[in-house]
């Protein structure tokens, strides 16, 4: 994803002059290629992320659209009050990029690891919350940010994701896409984690259930109209983060059902249980110690079904 992201941002840096890229002095493997061809696009902020913050806010007031890049919890909770204060505030076109979501950096313990940042980000009000699945709806992403107006946060993988989809069309911010059609159970998700829903996607439909399947890659604005329209013929919906459940997208779409005046479906949200991660392992080991891997979401969903 990250590579995706990069490259998109430079086709549009080379359109649109207004484009910079800020990055808290890491990412120079992926990046290089965006200092060397839009030099006078790039900016060095060293390890000074609430600078960096700050900066692109003036920068950004002085009318750049400006993309701000680092790791894991750096470009948000370290520097959250400037996020708040000098871009939220002031709706100041600053676009908040995180590369390794969730469990990503899950070896370097969970000082790296972003379970919190989600429910954080989605709780300041204005900001746009995105989180794509896979190449595609990172690139989607990349140019819908530049076009937006104002801040945003867009939360990226690390790299390897498979590619779900050919293309996609009349990529909205805001609007969930539909992977496969089905009955009864409807499941959703953000993220990379998507993966691990086509695992256990493949798996219940070889015990004969067919789930309705929604990757959502804006989780604010959230798609009301997706979730209604599933809460209102689903008997189960299942979100899937890779993430604390607590505020996170699971919650906003408990949000969206609690608001409802009629609906058919039960909510099950699946992320961590709201805790810190205290074993350390690759992505794919603590997805499974934490239960959100393929294997866990078929043992939830059936789960449900024997209640």
């Amino acid at each position: 994803m990250r590579d995706t992201f990069v490259k998109t941002l430079i086709e549009l840096a080379k359109k649109d002059k207004t484009i910079e890229l800020v990055t808290g002095d890491l990412g120079f493997g992926v990046l290089k290629s965006f200092w060397e061809q839009r030099p006078d696009q790039f900016t060095n902020a060293g390890v000074a992320e609430q600078n960096m913050t700050s900066m692109a806010a003036g920068m950004a007031l002085e009318g750049k659209t400006v993309f701000t890049y680092s790791i894991g919890n750096f470009p948000t909770l370290r520097c959250l009050e400037q996020i708040r204060n000098d871009c939220a505030y002031h709706g100041a076109n600053v676009k908040i990029v995180c590369v390794g979501g969730g469990f990503v950096y899950g070896s370097l313990g969970m000082s790296h690891q972003a379970t919190e940042d989600i429910a954080i980000m989605r709780a300041l009000p204005g900001v746009v919350v995105m989180a794509p699945a896979d190449l595609v709806e990172a690139e989607e992403c990349t140019k819908a940010l530049a076009a937006y107006k104002g801040t945003a946060y867009l939360r990226l993988g690390r790299g390897g994701e498979k590619r779900i989809h050919d293309k996609i069309e009349g990529f909205q911010i805001g609007k969930a896409i539909k992977m496969y059609d089905g009955e009864k159970i409807a499941i959703f998700s953000t993220g990379a984690i998507f993966e691990e829903v086509q695992s256990a996607y493949d798996e219940l439909k070889a015990k004969a259930l067919d789930p309705l399947v929604y990757t959502f890659p804006t989780v604010k604005p959230i798609d009301k109209e997706t979730i209604a329209a599933c809460a209102e013929k689903c008997d189960y919906i299942f979100t899937v983060e890779e993430h604390n459940v607590a505020g996170g997208f699971g919650s906003a779409v408990a949000e969206v059902l609690a608001e409802m005046k009629a609906k058919k479906a039960v909510l099950v949200r699946i992320g961590m249980e709201d805790e810190y991660a205290v074993k350390v392992g690759n992505q794919k080991y603590l997805r499974k110690q934490y239960g959100i891997d393929g294997t866990a979401i078929v043992r939830k969903v059936m789960e449900a079904f024997d209640e």
